[in-house]
């Protein structure tokens, strides 16, 4: 992976504090021409750092305030079982994220749900149906903030050469 440079970085600043922000909106907040700034973010979009832009959605709004982390772990815990646990729950209505973690759960699911009542349906009805689950903690999420703006990691330095390893050189100062 080529290293991010400055301009870089501050056209992923800019587009994740809005990503609806006009190619020229963003030339001008950089300071470059608009030509360079779309050029800049069209390679960022080839080389995959920008993946895409996703709507915020309130979910109180519709009808989904009760958000839970509810942890897994699930048995044997080979490949097969802890893809098909996988597919199955991140297609569930309720589902906002999954994570697949170590330690003593297996997976970390996010959900969304009208009540508490829901809540409990959910992990009861649909969770235990599943004959691999071994385990099953809910926690009730009382408030979910998010960072919204991602910085790039700053390079790693060789102590020797002062050189990035990955090929970036280190900013002239």
């Amino acid at each position: 992976m080529a290293a991010l440079d400055e301009l870089d970085t501050a056209i992923l600043r800019e587009l994740q504090d809005d990503a609806r922000r006009t190619n020229r909106d963003v030339a001008a907040a950089v300071g470059v021409a608009p030509t360079t700034a779309l050029d800049r973010t069209r390679a960022l979009r080839e080389r995959g750092v920008i993946r895409g832009a996703t709507l915020d959605v309130d979910l109180a709004a519709i009808g989904r305030p009760v958000q839970a982390l509810v942890a897994v772990r699930v048995r044997p815990p080979t490949r097969r079982t802890i893809e098909g646990f996988r597919s199955w729950v991140i297609g569930l209505p309720e589902t906002l994220g999954v994570f697949v973690t170590s330690g003593s759960e297996d997976f970390l699911v996010h959900v969304a749900v009208p009540d508490n009542d829901s809540l409990y349906a959910f992990v009861i009805d649909r969770m235990t149906e599943r004959p691999e689950i071994a385990d099953v903690r809910t926690s009730v999420v009382y408030e979910h903030l998010q960072r919204r703006r991602v910085d790039p990691a700053p390079p790693r330095r060789d102590p020797g050469t002062g050189r990035d390893p990955r090929g970036a050189r280190r900013p002239a100062r």
